[in-house]
């Protein structure tokens, strides 16, 4: 069982998040708190492996309660304000839920905690600077949830309607988030490029490229739109060696 913490200075958004605790199996509530005061009284006697904690609160909130903890548990940030996740990133935290969240959306995070465990209990870990990842990452809202994308990690963006679905390595379906790909292109390093109305690819995962189409891999082909071809082709012949 994983013991942990739930802290929110709301009242009903409390109940509901050691309702969702209760209703995950491997998830054992070890204190409920209004405050993050109350919490740090709490952990001075007591410890936990997770913390679930809103962050716009009174007196002390939970980003400055997590960053004066001297080695802090892993953390799950609840909140209705999502100009914190970045922020909230940069503590190491495991999620980050926004309000109103879902049972699906807790089981979710609550997951990522039980494998950041098994993956050896990585703690949160203050960071006070911009490290050399915070450019190569990408912080997306999708549902109620923020996420950080590794930028190297993306293998191609498809534009639908007015979302995009991000495609990345290892997972089986795309994130999707209300974003223009013009707004997209502006943030992406230069190893990536739009080669039709509809997609942005990693030009670092492409396989094969053939007649109007790039290769991916055996289930992955993205076509070349006429807009695109020549300057597809002018970067094509940057790396062509041959006859």
């Amino acid at each position: 069982m994983i013991r942990c913490l739930a802290i929110d200075d709301e009242p009903l958004a409390l109940k509901q998040l050691v309702a969702y605790i209760q209703k995950v199996p491997f998830l054992e509530l070890a204190a409920q708190c209004q405050s993050a005061l109350e919490a740090r009284n709490f952990l001075a006697n007591d410890t936990v492996e997770v913390i679930f904690c809103d962050i716009n609160m009174p007196d002390l909130n939970g980003m400055d309660f997590v960053k004066s903890l001297a080695a802090p548990p892993l953390v799950v940030f609840t909140t209705a304000y999502s100009e914190y996740a970045v922020e909230g990133f940069k503590v190491n935290a495991v999620d980050y839920l926004l309000k109103p969240f879902g049972l699906q959306d807790f089981q979710r995070a609550a997951n990522r905690v039980r494998e950041r465990l098994e993956a050896g209990g990585e703690k949160s870990e203050v960071r006070s600077d911009k490290t050399e990842t915070d450019d190569n990452n990408l912080f997306l809202k999708t549902d109620y949830r923020i996420v950080k994308v590794s930028i190297p990690d993306i293998r191609y963006i498809e534009a639908m309607s007015e979302y995009l679905k991000v495609w990345t390595e290892g997972e089986g379906k795309p994130i999707i988030t209300l974003l223009s790909m013009k707004k997209m292109e502006e943030r992406l390093p230069d190893y990536f490029m739009r080669i039709h109305r509809s997609y942005i690819v990693n030009l670092t995962k492409i396989q094969e490229v053939n007649k109007n189409r790039v290769i991916l891999d055996a289930d992955t082909y993205l076509p070349i739109g006429d807009l695109y071809k020549e300057t597809f082709q002018t970067y094509l012949n940057t790396k062509f060696l041959g006859k």
